[in-house]
């Protein structure tokens, strides 16, 4: 059984490399209420570590992570 999880706001970070789709992220993040949740599109190899990272030291929670070929999309709820 496959459940969808409902997003609030996506952000396309494709083709952009470090630090542009962190700061992206934290901006967005911003604009949201604590339990919403944020779906990011990246392709920046280096966007699997960095995201997680920063979603862990800010206390926001990594819902789901899916690969599709280069794109990451990270499902993420505010802490």
């Amino acid at each position: 059984m496959t459940t969808t999880i409902r997003t609030d706001r996506t952000l396309d970070v494709r083709g952009q490399y470090c630090p542009a789709p962190i700061l992206q992220a934290r901006a967005e993040i911003d604009k949201l209420e604590s339990g919403q949740v944020l779906e990011i599109i990246a392709d920046d190899p280096a966007a699997k570590e960095d995201i997680s990272r920063w979603a862990k030291r800010t206390g926001h929670a990594i819902l789901s992570l899916t690969v599709d070929g280069r794109d990451m999309t990270f499902i993420i709820r505010k802490a």
